[in-house]
């Protein structure tokens, strides 16, 4: 008999990967992630199979459980994928996987006949700030009312499970903030840096220092999912409350730390409320005009000596899970301060990728910039392709729909942004080879195919121009667009040139094209959401 059946959505995550390393051995995996292994160290083991796929991708995902149910049977399914952040900003990421690709990943899951669906969520989700009596506590009773945009969208995910109760019975586990010996929690790492630093800001605790949240070993955070995976007794929408008991303060964190670092601990200097959101709002607002703002946003002010305290002890009766003592965030930091002292390189490449990367490559900055300017790029081509002007130079594409006019668009555009994101660009002249043969076969000219992809590249161009963050780009984005697309070009022509050897056609240009349209400047369009000049 074969290992049962799991999948592990966001497994190329913090937790994914260590749940990955326990598990391997008992269980069939299908890891599905953004990433691939190369990317995150994620183990690679023979009861392993990855799928690199995006959960709001709805078709690729689709593909992906099609491939999975060809495999044989899956138990049960851990969704661990979410976009969180600590901007403070409601990212479109959050509606995009939090909520779109979730639902994607319940819809596949339906005929999957599941023993159980462990989603995972956070007790940050938990509104802390309305209530300032200190005796109050987060229980598995208490909803998901926060009101940062990561803490709606899990209450709408929880909401969404509700709906599936009769097909997939499910379980909630609500994090504490999970931890490692080399730190890998985005704020506990900044307070360290800070407090261990030379700075004239080490010693100073906005507040009284009492902010205080629970903090969980990511070992631990293994432990608990898999323990609550695999009770089956549970009823639907159970919540586990995956977190130690209370909560531990900054200035609790602030005396560890600094004792074990320089072997007495320092003495703190306390910022009054008013004066830290006042300074906190001037430097993000310097930053900002700098071009690089701090971790710190104003947002987090208004959790200056607010506390987090957690009851989970229904948890640890229902599920026979507690977490171990040893594990405790209190107790690990003269382990971190060992790694920091010893390796502070790995520390910090840890870090960083704990923080989603601080400084992106700049394909992927590019790549994100046409992501977020997508529509905008494909409207702008449609509504030129239409105009007059448009009309004339593009006589043949007047045949298609305006629909399918778009959707040729938006093709061209996700395989440019492909060979962006992978550095390949393969994948876009492979494209470019096919479309060559298609509109050859419809009777296209050479230059009017070549035309269309240079009106998408430079409506790509001016687009992000106008984006600030593309102001320090400007290389990149000729290296990784430009280049890109005229690699295109050059295998249209190509391909344009071996067809008509073979059939024996002369290299012509359809009359009514004019082909010094391609070495003159941008034609004349009128770009979606701009005043137009009377």
């Amino acid at each position: 008999m074969g290992l049962p059946g799991l999948v592990i959505t966001g497994s190329s995550g913090f937790l994914g990967r260590h749940l990955l390393e326990r598990l391997e051995d008992d269980y069939r995996i299908f890891g599905i992630a953004r990433r691939s292994p190369a990317q995150t160290g994620a183990p690679i083991h023979r009861n392993i199979t990855w799928f690199q796929v995006d959960i709001a991708d709805r078709d690729a995902l689709a593909t992906a459980f099609r491939r999975i149910r060809e495999h044989g049977s899956v138990e049960r399914v851990i969704h661990l994928a979410a976009h969180y952040d600590f901007t403070g900003e409601d990212h479109p990421q959050y509606r995009r996987t939090n909520i779109d690709g979730m639902r994607n990943v319940l819809e596949e899951c339906r005929e999957l006949h599941l023993k159980r669906f462990v989603f995972a969520s956070s007790v940050a989700a938990c509104d802390f700030l309305a209530n300032k009596d200190p005796t109050r506590v987060v229980d598995e009773t208490t909803v998901a009312d926060g009101p940062h945009p990561y803490g709606r969208t899990k209450r709408k995910g929880e909401e969404m499970l509700a709906e599936y109760r009769d097909e997939i019975p499910s379980c909630i586990v609500r994090f504490a903030a999970l931890f490692s010996d080399w730190c890998e929690y985005p704020p506990l790492f900044i307070f360290l840096k800070t407090w261990l630093s030379s700075s004239w800001r080490r010693k100073i605790i906005g507040g009284r220092g009492n902010f205080a949240i629970p903090y969980l070993h990511v070992r631990e955070a293994a432990r608990v999912t898999v323990a609550a995976m695999r009770q089956d007794g549970l009823g639907h929408g159970e919540v586990i409350l995956a977190s130690p008991n209370g909560a531990v303060t900054n200035r609790q964190l602030f005396e560890k730390a600094t004792l074990h670092y320089f072997g007495t601990p320092s003495t703190t200097i306390t910022l009054p409320r008013p004066l830290c959101r006042a300074g906190m709002y001037t430097r993000d607002h310097v930053m900002r005009l700098l071009g690089h703002r701090p971790f710190e946003r104003p947002w987090m002010s208004h959790y200056i000596d607010r506390q987090l305290r957690v009851d989970a002890g229904r948890t640890q009766t229902l599920i026979g899970w507690a977490p171990r003592g040893r594990l405790t965030v209190l107790r690990r930091l003269p382990f971190m301060i060992e790694n920091f002292k010893t390796d502070p390189m790995e520390w910090y490449r840890r870090n960083h990728a704990a923080m989603r990367i601080i400084r992106p490559s700049a394909h992927l900055k590019v790549h994100q910039l046409l992501e977020k300017h997508e529509i905008r790029i494909c409207d702008t081509v449609s509504t030129y392709m239409a105009s007059r002007e448009g009309r004339r130079v593009f006589p043949n594409y007047r045949r298609f729909g305006s629909e399918e006019r778009e959707w040729n668009h938006r093709v061209a555009l996700r395989h440019v942004m492909d060979s962006v994101r992978t550095r390949d660009k393969s994948i876009y002249g492979s494209f470019c080879r096919d479309l060559a043969e298609l509109r050859y076969a419809q009777g296209f000219q050479v230059a009017e195919v070549c035309e269309a992809l240079r009106t998408l590249r430079d409506v790509c161009m001016r687009v992000l121009s106008r984006d600030p963050e593309a102001g320090s780009l400007d290389h990149e984005i000729e290296n990784y667009i430009t280049m890109t697309m005229l690699f295109g070009c050059d295998q249209v022509e190509n391909t344009f040139e071996e067809l008509a050897d073979k059939s024996g056609e002369p290299h012509a240009t359809k009359p009514g094209v004019d082909e010094s349209l391609l070495e003159e400047g941008p034609p004349t369009w009128v770009e979606v959401g701009d005043e137009v000049d009377s």
